[in-house]
Order: C-alpha cells, then structure tokens, then sequence
C-alpha cells in the first residue's frame, strides 16, 4: 500500500508545528510535507524549484492549505490545483483562521473539499486536527486506480 502523505500549506511555524504535534498525538503517523507558502505548494505538486525532479504521480492524499499565504495566497493555489487534470481531483481542505464569508463562498466555488476554521485553543486545534486525519486518511476511499 503506498504512503499516505499530507501536504501541510501553512507559513505559520506555531501552527505547522501544533498541527504536526496535533497528528502525532492521535498517532497519524503519515509523512508530512510542509510547503511555507503558495508558490512552495505548488512547486510540490508540479514539480518546479526544489522539487524538479520529484515523481509527480506521487499525490499527497490530501492537501490542508491556508489561505493568508506569501507569495501566492491559498485561493489562488486551489485555483492551479483544480485547473490541471493532474490534480483537479485531489482532496483539498481549506485549514485557515478566516471566517470571512467571500473566502468561503470562494474556496467552495473554486472545489475544496472542506473548509475548517482553526480552533485558538491547543485543545480543540487538536481535536480538530485529529478528525480531519482519521476522515481523510482513514474513513475516505479514494478514486478507483488513484495511486495516492
């Protein structure tokens, strides 16, 4: 069975490592790639700058992607993601702290599949971290022949 990879979009160091953290505590123990921002996302996904090179059939199994990102914001990124048959279908989860409802109207009308406000206490981050783990790595079932 291939490894279940999450690509962690996050430029904040307090949240990617209470995200890592919140994963490790309920033992998903998944390899997590952390791109700093949206430009580093999609270099992943494409395999552009450092990731030239990398086998792009290698899909994460889900993307948590912020939206107040350097470079290129997360709507932005959803929008390259959805707009290429390579990853138009890959599971995108909006992870952010916007509660503004243009960003969610956008993220939804661009195709995420989730869009989950981060908690502000550890606790409930956690808890919330932990759910969107055992959803998309565990309960969901992918696409017939996806290689993720």
């Amino acid at each position: 069975m291939a490894k279940k990879t999450i690509l962690l979009v996050e430029d904040d160091p307090d949240d990617e490592m209470l995200t890592r953290m919140a994963l490790e505590e309920n033992h998903l123990m998944n390899e997590i790639v952390v791109a700093h921002d949206g430009a580093e996302a999609l270099d992943y996904l494409f395999g552009g700058g450092k990731y030239a090179g990398r086998d792009l059939t290698d899909l994460p199994q889900v993307v948590l992607l912020d939206l107040k990102l350097p470079k290129l914001n997360g709507l932005d990124v959803l929008r390259a993601i959805r707009a290429d048959d390579r990853t138009r279908l890959l599971p995108v989860v909006i992870l952010t702290s916007s509660n503004e409802e243009t960003d969610l109207l956008a993220g939804y009308n661009l195709g995420v599949n989730s869009y989950v406000l981060k908690p502000v206490d550890f606790h409930q981050f956690t808890e919330a971290v932990k759910q969107l783990g055992l959803y998309w790595l565990l309960l969901n079932v992918p696409l017939p022949g996806d290689n993720r």
